[in-house]
């Protein structure tokens, strides 16, 4: 198992946003919660955080996965983390769905 840096990942369901600070500057995985699907739409990194933006993805694909919920990575960075991970995170994709 790799080693991860311990994030504190908030769910802000008003926003419809995952939210991390790293360095005391807020990114932002934003989503869009469909039946049983999450379609995580946008990443927003701050300037100078974005080594951290590998981390904050497995924190969020985790959370999806302990919420027994399909996650469909439709912004292009999340899309290639995927893409760099599949054999780890597939389960996550809804069936019928190939990234």
């Amino acid at each position: 198992m790799e080693a991860m840096t311990a994030i504190e990942l908030t769910d802000n369901e008003f926003l419809r946003q995952f939210e991390a600070t790293f360095d005391d500057k807020m990114a932002k995985i934003e989503y869009s919660l469909q039946e049983r699907k999450i379609f995580l739409t946008k990443i927003s990194m701050p300037e100078g955080t974005e080594g951290h933006m590998n981390d904050f993805i497995v924190s969020v694909f985790n959370e999806v996965e302990d919420r027994n919920i399909s996650l469909v990575p439709t912004s292009p960075e999340i899309a290639k983390f995927m893409r760099s991970n599949r054999r780890k995170y597939k389960k996550l994709l809804p069936v019928g769905i190939n990234i």
